[in-house]
């Protein structure tokens, strides 16, 4: 596997997020990131440190540019818990719970997410605040998006062998045929 093709890969799915979202400075953005899936094998079956590496250090960095606040999803070995710095954690009022990820109870990117980001610490749920989502190989981090999820169709596919999604959250049309919104659309004519 070409470990740079990765990171250049994630790299452009976080630009092609990025330019469709819009997004401000503050905002949660959750990355789930199966390294199995990148590698064309079975979720959870042969966790790479390699592709964790490539994945992170495209995407990390990068958001820190943009100021947003990164929450790497683990797997369901650890309840889907999510890594983050603590500056988030006290921001979005999250729940810390004591739990150390590893490449067998986690997965290789929660790992090096906790590993690489400075003052990691390991939170509940993000209590349906994330406003951006990369969802590398199927990881179900839609639980943590805030409603309404508006998926990204884009040209970009996969990264490695692994199904990508991207999604950022608007808010909600509330009102009806009546209402207006601003910009003046009107989604019921």
């Amino acid at each position: 596997m070409d470990f740079s093709l990765i990171q250049k890969q994630a790299k452009e799915a976080f630009d092609i997020l990025m330019e469709t979202a819009k997004p401000k400075a503050g905002q949660l953005l959750v990355l789930g990131c199966s390294t199995s899936e990148i590698m064309g094998k079975r979720i959870g079956s042969c966790s790479t440190v390699e592709a964790a590496q490539a994945v992170y250090s495209a995407i990390a960095p990068k958001a820190m540019q943009h100021g947003l606040f990164l929450a790497v999803q683990g797997c369901e070995h650890i309840n889907r818990s999510l890594c983050v710095c603590s500056e988030a954690m006290e921001k979005f009022d999250l729940q810390q719970v004591w739990v150390k990820p590893h490449l067998h109870a986690g997965g290789a990117c929660i790992t090096q997410a906790y590993e690489s980001m400075e003052n990691a610490v390991m939170v509940e749920d993000l209590k349906g605040r994330a406003t951006l989502g990369i969802d590398i190989g199927d990881t179900l981090i839609g639980m943590h998006l805030h409603p309404v999820a508006v998926p990204i169709h884009s040209e970009l596919r996969r990264i490695g062998e692994a199904n990508l999604v991207l999604a950022y959250s608007r808010p909600k049309y509330v009102g009806g045929p009546r209402a207006e919104y601003e910009n003046g659309r009107n989604p019921h004519k």
